[in-house]
């Protein structure tokens, strides 16, 4: 627990003195009628936050005052302490103060008179610095222990490890303080603020200025003055940390600009920085695969460069142009003085010089600089080093969800032979600069897309690239990527074919870029993937009620479902690949309603490969490096065994949610749904009702079924007869829809666990059903592999 957790918990003012001392690692401390007494600082405390750091200081200035006419020893420091907020101020500063000795203190420290407080208000506003302990919890603990180290308020360092969270506090202390300024250009202000010591900015020509009017801080913007509504805010924050940061750290905390853009803009936009330790990498790559001398031979263009941070690796600034949507992103390379012998401009790559029939005309901008046009018309070697933002639109599983983003002129006049990669902003880049710059050589970060998911078929075979090197990095290595899956950075030369993307082999590094190993990417046609490989029965005119879940209509859903000709449920397998495997893939009792095209009917002729399409696609465990691989159909023969194992297996998974229930409302019908995956008859598991469908019964009575198979259903009956000895209570049988017999494995496990956790009926083990499934799930892992499912 933080210590401003532990303070709301306080239940009296010894608590509160007590968890401050803790917190602070005080030594030698007394508690008298000054709450906290060291021989270096002490602390006037409240149990409640009722009192203003004004009082509380007028309280513990009474002491001091009180020591000074007895002659005894006073600290340096003085510090007032409640359960949410804290100050502390240096001694030597109201000295002068006290030793006028014209203040009517009162009768006691508690009882201080008005005319106290309102003089020492007036007196000390400059002199305490304030903390909000739910805040700022670490810059008090860390003041407070360096004035008693050091015998000074230190105020805190920003730093590049600090940088984010100091410029949200400073958003809520000062940014939200000054008048009509759009959220997006706070970084801007927050570099000119701790960029400026007061009287001089550190860097010329950032995007925004600070400056004083009327002797009060302000910002200018685009021409545009900022005023400030709330002048203590800015006073108390500026009391907190230092400004401006350490030399040292400057240029690379202005370089980090994206950091601090709001993730949903962000976001949209797709563009994230590269951190150096992975720019080393790549150079390192690059020298491997091009040469020593390639950042001399060959003219670099980065047209998504951000704040440059890709070319400061590179020995020769004079053979780079480096562009950016963002004219913000151009002034803070300037102020850093980023590659200053390169050119640097503003561009829009996916829409500028873009005509209306899809070609090429700089002369529509006039932005690009004329010894890059020659380079591009001379067909000089090129080498586009790039990392652009990775933003999708679209919807489903997986997708973006930024509607608008890929709107742009490359996508509507250029793309139209990409297929569903027009969706994907990288794609938009490559796509151009295939059209502008067929003879470059392209090195570029993005993510693995490209090489073998089903969206990108088409794009395919528009690659003309021939691959040379590269490797793969975890996500999580660039600040601000969520999820879990590959960067890669790969590196292709120009091809006189145009036969598409082959097979590649990709060096694996962990988020620190040290080798663990190589990883291969395999290019597989559509037609053999396994989402292709059941036939999807058609649907009939029968309506049946679209699920969220189990037993949950789909609630967004207004539309009816149908059903199929002998359908017994239906199976959720949106998407081919292992990302979308664990959440994509789900059996129901009724038609999964939540807008996926990726879902068929489950029927006695198709139920085999169902069974072995749900446990291929829930068998092998999501990581980071196997985030694209694709399931493939089987290369080997399946045996009866194999496919009895799978259907076992799916039965007993947490994604088989049949289920049965009556009265479920939806669209101002009530419906029922019937299960008929209950692998035992109604005798063998005690039910004192029928059950409607017999129907898995009598499909597995005459499949002979291995013994791991077998001792699963053993187990799993066991639960099942655990459930009929017991009626769950009313709250729990409407909330799992138990008013049927022939209920679901998932209404089972969910009313079991209930009984357990309420105390009220005798526990129910898990234990012997988990390490049989354990056993079964063992036995089928390798067989993925071993029958084609996946290539490793």
């Amino acid at each position: 627990m933080t210590l401003y957790q532990k303070l709301q918990e306080a239940s009296s003012e010894e608590d509160v003195k007590d968890e401050y001392i803790k917190a602070l690692g005080l030594k030698g401390y007394q508690k008298n009628l000054i709450d906290i007494q060291t021989k270096e600082i002490w602390f006037e405390a409240k149990d409640s936050f009722r009192h203003s750091t004004y009082e509380m200081f007028t309280q513990l200035l009474h002491y001091v005052q009180d020591a000074l006419n007895k002659g005894e020893p006073i600290p340096p420091f003085l510090s007032v302490i409640d359960t949410r907020k804290a100050a502390i101020m240096r001694t030597k500063d109201v000295l002068p103060f006290l030793k006028k000795k014209t203040i009517k203190w009162g009768k006691s420290a508690s009882k201080y008179t008005q005319e106290a407080l309102d003089k020492v208000s007036t007196y000390i506003g400059t002199h305490i610095v304030s903390f909000n302990i739910e805040t700022h919890e670490e810059e008090f603990i860390s003041c407070i222990k360096e004035a008693i180290k050091s015998g000074e308020i230190i105020r805190t360092q920003i730093t590049p490890a600090n940088l984010k969270p100091i410029f949200d506090k400073w958003v809520e202390m000062i940014g939200r303080e000054i008048y009509d300024v759009d959220e997006e250009d706070y970084s801007l202000l927050f570099f000119a603020d701790i960029m400026h010591d007061g009287t001089y900015s550190t860097h010329n020509n950032l995007p925004a200025e600070m400056l004083h009017k009327n002797g009060k801080p302000c910002f200018i913007l685009r021409n545009k003055i900022y005023e400030l509504g709330f002048l203590e805010g800015y006073r108390r924050f500026w009391a907190i940390y230092q400004k401006p940061p350490n030399a040292k750290y400057r240029d690379y905390i202005l370089e980090r600009r994206d950091s601090l853009i709001p993730h949903d803009e962000r976001s949209f936009k797709g563009a994230y920085y590269t951190p150096l330790h992975v720019v080393n990498k790549a150079y390192e790559k690059l020298n491997e695969t091009l040469g020593v001398s390639w950042q001399k031979n060959y003219i670099i263009w980065d047209m998504c460069c951000g704040v440059g941070n890709l070319e400061v690796k590179h020995s020769n600034h004079r053979n780079i142009y480096m562009s950016t949507l963002e004219q913000e992103d151009i002034d803070v390379m300037k102020a850093t003085k980023t590659c200053v012998a390169s050119k640097r401009f503003q561009y829009d790559y996916l829409n500028d010089d873009i005509t209306d029939n899809g070609s090429i005309d700089y002369s529509l901008t006039n932005k690009i600089p004329q010894g890059l046009r020659d380079a591009i018309s001379k067909r000089k070697k090129i080498l586009v080093l790039i990392n652009p933002p990775y933003a999708e639109s679209g919807k489903g599983f997986n997708a973006g969800n930024k509607e608008g983003v890929a709107k742009t002129k490359v996508a509507k006049l250029l793309m139209e032979e990409y297929g569903k990669a027009s969706n994907e902003l990288f794609a938009q880049f490559i796509a151009r600069i295939q059209l502008e710059i067929p003879t470059a050589s392209i090195a570029m970060f993005s993510t693995l897309k490209y090489l073998n998911s089903t969206n990108f078929s088409k794009f395919r075979s528009q690659w003309n690239k021939k691959f040379l090197n590269g490797f793969i990095i975890h996500s999580k290595s660039f600040d601000g990527l969520r999820g879990n899956f590959p960067i890669g950075f790969l590196i292709w030369k120009p091809s006189n074919s145009n036969t598409g993307l082959t097979n590649v082999e990709l060096e694996v590094l962990n988020k620190e870029a040290i080798p663990i190993g190589f990883k291969r990417f395999y290019q597989t046609p559509n037609s053999l993937f396994l989402s292709k490989w059941i036939k999807r029965p058609k649907k009939n005119d029968i309506k049946v009620i679209p699920l969220k879940n189990a037993i949950s209509p789909a609630v967004l859903r207004t539309k009816p479902s149908y059903s199929s000709d002998n359908t017994i449920g239906h199976l959720l397998c949106d998407s081919n690949d292992l990302q979308n495997a664990p959440q994509a893939t789900a059996l129901f009792s009724s038609t999964h309603g939540i807008g996926h095209k990726g879902g068929l009917y489950v029927t006695k002729d198709n139920l085999d490969k169902v069974s072995v399409l749900f446990t291929v696609r829930q068998l092998i465990k999501h990581t980071w490096i196997n985030h694209n691989d694709q399931f493939l159909q089987p290369t080997e023969t399946l045996t009866n065994e194999f496919k009895n194992d799978c259907l076992v297996w799916m039965l007993f998974n947490g994604k088989n949610l049949t289920a049965s229930a009556n009265v479920l409302e939806w669209n101002d019908k009530k419906w029922s749904i019937v299960n008929h995956f209950i692998p035992f008859t109604e005798q063998e598991v005690n039910s004192t009702e029928r059950f409607e469908s017999d129907f898995m019964v009598q499909y597995i009575i005459d499949k002979k079924l291995s013994d791991k198979a077998n001792a699963v259903l053993t187990e799993g009956k066991k639960l099942w007869q655990a459930y009929f000895e017991h009626t769950d209570v009313r709250t729990i049988r409407d909330e799992l829809k138990l008013n049927r017999a022939d209920v679901g494995w998932y209404q089972i496990r969910k009313a079991l666990e209930n009984r357990n956790s309420s105390g009220d009926f005798t526990p129910v083990s898990f234990e012997s059903f988990k390490e049989a499934y354990s056993s079964l799930t063992d036995k089928l892992h390798p067989q993925v592999f071993e029958l084609g499912f996946l290539k490793q």
